[in-house]
This record gives structure tokens, C-alpha cells and sequence, in this order.
């Protein structure tokens, strides 16, 4: 143990505590009136006890903790020690024949004052650092109510009252009934979550902190909407990952999101196969700037590939990401490549050179409207020929596996960005071959806060003032966080043996005007001062998406989140056909286009241009 001026001093305040102990202990038993006799004995034995105690203390380890996080085990060695030295005072007093009488009550009431002092002063200099006495010396923090009485509240208290970050919390709620009207770190549990308004209003509190980090999302929910009817401001703590990882503190209270109420249960994850997938192999990335390959990369870098391949069309996205990874993974070699999916010649020289085992290919047009009108052979040259020219690199140049990020508007698609996914899927079916590369797709809806996703576009029309405009009351979409669509796209490509088309977990489908009204409750408006407007479907939009097609069905896989898709087979030499179409970029009569993606896709259901 490091001997410092600190140690010193808390050893100085047991030897004077235990010297106090002593002399106390007379002074009680003799009613605050010691008589004389008895006064001088207790100054010679002093000169025995308080040495034998002070090396009994140190003996148990007493000056190893920390004052500040003083807790059970510091005060369990204290009793142990101090049960150790009251038995050893009277030993001690007869083995050396020390001359004077002690009465029993002293030997009994001295350990019980060593006990109070001891550990008191030890827990009231923790309640002092952590400022449990000195609330009323913060008069301008605000009173908060914490909706949740389980750990994650406990800790929440314990961090606020190390740093209070402007808080002190006045109640706790919880559903439970077996800790209603009960303590938690000495703050009260005042009732139900449901309660949260009525105890708001009777303890001045504006605003609400969600300590429920394990709690069902529709319960964040409940609770949310409660609030908002309330005039509430809800606040949720940092998330489990977050706080297990250290990037934050409980007490880094933040406006709750809309991924904590749409959110789902954890992925799962392979991790020792996604390890012999990914640790120490080289592993491309197309589209490595967009939301999904972003994310990708970042999830694939926690398992240390030998090297991560960034391959993107978009100087800026690519020069985010070169600048991004080095700093949150610096072991892992980065090589950023600007490229078009479409080059074949310069996909090939890529592939060639950095011989990648894994590629994962996210590069796509993916914005319904803009692919729809004007765009539709682009949107076939880049989401099908590019996917082509990939897929045949990989397999010239040896790769392991290919996994294609697909999308659930390649289901039943009446637009023209689901039709080429659609046709990219196929592709990628065809291309497999009984050995060599292993071509995997995987197929999902919509990511929050994607680029071009309808929730960027709600919240710069929220912080505008609104209105917010939705294209029709009834329209839904699936949704899933972009790290659990990364992490899910992993999974599946682990799982992949050759031809497989996976489909996500999506949970239950969103309704875009129901999620519309939410973001404004959480931006702290309402409906009356932003409003909504319906402007009816785009080109190519469906009220609803789907996951599998009509003629298709599913097969259960190990993972609970994934399942994988019996999807129809091309006709027989079409792949041939569509490579040969693709091969002519003179190719670009829109309504011809699509009358020849209806050919290869027959469920491709486009809808009639409007005169």
C-alpha cells in the first residue's frame, strides 16, 4: 500500500477517534462524572489500547479504501476489526498485568463508539463529496422526476450526486407496487409511471428522466406520450453501450431520441464467427460513405480486419469516412478508393490488387421518386450492371463471399428502384456457382436517419416551423436503427452458404403520420403550432412495403432475426439477355425501360404515367 500525507492523515484520525472511543466510554459510564481514580486509569490503559487497535486496523486493511466510495465492505472490515480488537483490549490487559482496574462496561461501550465514529465519519465524507448535505447549497438546479426505480435509477442518483450536471432528483416512479412509497439512495418512490403528471405538478418538476434502459419500448412509449399530453420534457440516460464502453457518464442526461421509442431488443451477434469471417482478412466495402456502408465499416473494424477497402463514388462521403475510422480504430489499415460501381476495368484493378476476402456491397441508387421519373436507366445501370460488375470481379478475383444489401421495395415493386434491386437479387442468384465465391443477399426497410429517409427531411421541416408534410394518413414503413441493420447485415452474410436471399426482422410497420406526430411531441411542439399536410403518393410510392412476395415463403434460420427467402427463379438464359441490354448505354427510353424490367421481374407492377 502507497504510504501518502493522505493515508497519514485518516491513520492520525483513527488513533485520535480510537483515543476519544476510550476516553468516551469512561465518560459515559460514569454519567459524564468520572471520578478521579478512574480518570488516571484510563489515561494508562490508553497507552496500551490505542496502539494494540491502531495496529489492528492496519492489520485489516482499513487505509486500502477510498473515503469517497466508502460502501459495505469498508464498513464490514471496520466491524471486523473492531470486534477483533474489543476481544484483544482485556487479553492484552491481563497477559501484561497492567495495575488497574477497567470496568466491563467500558470494554462494551468502547467498540460501539469506535463502530459510530469510525464508519459515520467515513459515510458522512462521502455524503459530503457526493453532495447529499449540500443540496440546498444548489438552488439552481432543477428538479427532475426519474421514471424507473430499478439499477439504472440508482445509478443515475449516484452519478448525480457525485455530478449533479444541474439535476437533483425529488421522486422516483415505478410501476412495481413492492417499491412504491419506498427509498432508493434516500430519494422516495412516489407512485406509478402513470403517476408522472400528477406527481410533476405536485413536486414542480418540468422535466422527466427515463432510467428503463432494459424496459419494453412500447412502455418508453406510454410514458413519452403521457409527457407530452402533460407539458412534460422527457430525458432519457445514455444507453447501455455507451455507459459499458465508458464514452459517457449515467449523469450525461440527453433529450430522448427517436431511436429509444422505435428502437428494438439487441442483435445477437455470432461474434467468434463473425471473427473467422472477418479478423484478419481484407474485407471491401462499395458504397462505404452511404448511411449502411458506413455503418458497416465501422461495425466490420471492431473485428480487425487486416484490411478495410473503402470503395465510393462520392469524394466528400469518402474523405468523411478516411478521416472518421483512423481515429476510433487507428490499427486498422484503411485503403479509400474513389471509384464507379460500374467500371469494370477499375473494380477488377481494385480487387486485384487488395485481393479482399469478404465484399459487401452497399453502392445503390436507393430515392423512389428520383429513379422514377428521368432516371430509370441510370437507376438500372448503376443498382443492376454495377452490381454485375462487382459480383463478377469478386468471383475472378477469388473472394469468399459477397453479400448485397437488397431492400423490401424489391418485393412486389411498383417503382423502378425495386425492380432493379429485385433484378439485382437475381443476378446475384445466377452468378452462383457450386464453388468459389458464395453470393449472399440481404433484404430490409427503412434505417432511421438514412440519408434520404423521411425523418431528416421531417426534423428540418420541424426546427423550419413546419408544416410537416406526409404523402397520405394511411402510408406505413418499416423501420430498424442503422447499427442494427449493419450489424444484422454481418450476421447474415456469416450465415450464407451460396444463393440465399435473407430477409430482416422488421418488426411492426410505422405509420409515417404517426411517426410524424412523434417527432414533433419530442421536439417539444405540438400539433397546433407545426402542423401536418398530406400531399399525396410520389411516382412509384405504395401505402405499405412488403418483406417476401406473394410466391415466395420463408425459411426459419438460427438467428431469431433472420429468416431466409424462397424467391422465385429467373426464366431460363435471362441473365444472358439482361447483360447483353445492359452492354448498350444508348439504352434510355424511360417507358422502354420499364416495359423491359416487367419482362425479367413479371411481378414488377409499374404504375401508369399520369398524362
Amino acid at each position: 500500500m502507497n504510504f501518502n500525507p493522505r493515508t497519514a492523515t485518516i491513520i492520525l484520525h483513527d488513533i485520535l477517534v480510537a483515543a476519544c472511543a476510550w476516553m468516551g466510554a469512561y465518560w459515559l459510564r460514569f454519567n459524564l462524572d468520572v471520578p478521579l481514580a478512574f480518570q488516571s486509569a484510563a489515561f494508562s490503559t490508553l497507552l496500551w489500547v490505542v496502539p494494540l487497535q491502531a495496529v489492528i486496523f492496519w492489520r485489516f486493511g482499513l487505509y486500502r479504501g477510498i473515503w469517497r466510495f466508502a460502501s459495505l465492505p469498508d464498513l464490514k472490515r471496520i466491524v471486523l476489526a473492531v470486534g477483533l480488537a474489543a476481544v484483544m483490549v482485556p487479553v492484552v490487559l491481563i497477559l501484561f498485568r497492567v495495575n488497574t482496574v477497567v470496568p466491563r462496561s467500558v470494554l462494551i461501550l468502547d467498540p460501539l463508539l469506535l463502530l459510530i465514529v469510525m464508519g459515520g465519519s467515513r459515510l458522512a465524507y462521502r455524503a459530503w463529496k457526493e453532495h447529499r448535505l449540500a443540496s440546498i447549497l444548489r438552488p439552481g438546479s432543477k428538479p427532475v422526476l426519474v421514471a424507473g426505480a430499478g439499477s439504472a435509477a440508482d445509478f443515475l442518483l449516484r452519478e448525480l450526486a457525485r455530478n449533479p450536471a444541474g439535476f437533483h432528483v425529488v421522486g422516483l416512479l415505478d410501476d412495481s407496487r413492492g417499491k412504491q412509497g419506498r427509498l432508493v439512495q434516500g430519494v422516495p418512490v412516489l407512485g406509478a409511471l402513470d403517476d408522472v403528471v400528477a406527481c410533476a405538478q405536485k413536486m414542480g418538476v418540468e422535466d422527466v428522466v427515463l432510467a428503463l434502459p432494459s424496459a419494453a419500448h412500447q412502455v418508453r412509449m406510454r410514458i413519452m406520450e403521457i409527457c407530452a399530453k402533460g407539458g412534460l420534457k422527457v430525458m432519457s440516460i445514455p444507453s447501455l453501450e455507451d455507459l459499458v464502453a465508458g464514452r459517457v457518464s449515467v449523469s450525461t442526461l440527453r433529450r430522448i431520441e427517436l431511436d429509444d421509442l422505435l428502437g428494438r431488443d439487441p442483435v445477437q451477434l455470432d461474434e467468434s464467427g463473425l471473427h473467422q469471417l472477418l479478423t484478419g482478412h481484407v474485407v471491401m466495402v462499395t458504397g462505404a460513405g452511404g448511411s449502411i456502408g458506413s455503418e458497416l465499416c465501422r461495425q466490420i473494424a471492431r473485428f480487425s480486419p487486416a484490411k478495410l477497402v473503402l470503395f465510393e463514388q462520392s469524394e466528400l462521403a469518402l474523405y468523411a469516412m478516411e478521416q472518421e475510422l483512423p481515429q476510433h480504430f487507428p490499427q486498422i489499415p484503411i485503403a479509400p478508393v474513389i471509384g464507379d460501381v460500374k467500371n469494370a476495368v477499375w473494380v477488377n484493378q481494385v480487387m486485384a490488387e487488395h485481393r479482399p476476402a469478404v465484399v459487401f456491397h452497399a453502392a445503390a441508387y436507393k430515392h423512389v421518386p428520383l429513379m422514377e421519373n428521368g432516371n430509370a436507366w441510370e437507376a438500372v445501370r448503376n443498382n443492376v450492371l454495377g452490381t454485375q460488375v462487382v459480383a463478377a470481379a469478386a468471383q475472378a478475383n477469388g473472394v469468399g463471399k459477397f453479400v448485397m444489401i437488397s431492400t423490401d421495395k424489391a418485393v412486389n415493386p411498383t417503382n423502378v428502384m425495386g425492380a432493379t434491386k429485385r433484378l439485382a437479387e437475381m443476378a446475384c442468384q445466377a452468378m452462383q456457382q457450386a464453388a468459389g465465391t458464395r453470393f449472399v443477399s440481404v433484404r430490409f426497410g427503412n434505417v432511421l436517419g438514412s440519408s434520404g429517409s423521411v425523418i431528416p427531411k421531417f426534423q428540418k421541416q420541424i426546427e423550419a416551423g413546419g408544416p410537416v408534410t406526409v404523402t397520405h394518413p394511411d402510408i406505413t414503413r418499416f423501420f430498424m436503427s442503422i447499427p442494427e441493420a449493419a450489424q444484422l447485415v454481418l450476421q447474415a452474410g456469416l450465415m450464407g452458404e451460396g444463393g440465399e436471399i435473407f430477409v430482416l426482422d422488421m418488426g411492426e410497420p410505422v405509420k409515417i403520420a404517426e411517426l410524424a406526430q412523434l417527432m414533433i411531441r419530442l421536439s417539444g411542439a405540438d400539433e397546433d403550432s407545426i402542423r401536418i399536410e398530406y400531399s399525396g403518393l410520389r411516382p412509384g410510392e405504395k401505402l405499405y412495403e412488403e418483406l417476401l412476395a406473394d410466391d415466395e415463403s420463408t425459411l426459419p434460420t438460427p438467428h431469431p432475426k433472420l429468416r431466409v427467402a424462397k424467391a422465385r427463379a429467373g426464366d431460363v438464359g435471362w441473365h444472358g439477355q439482361c447483360l447483353d441490354w445492359l452492354a448498350h448505354p444508348d439504352t434510355y427510353n424511360e417507358e422502354m425501360v420499364k416495359r423491359q424490367l416487367k419482362t425479367w421481374v413479371p411481378e414488377y407492377q409499374p404504375e401508369p404515367k399520369k398524362p
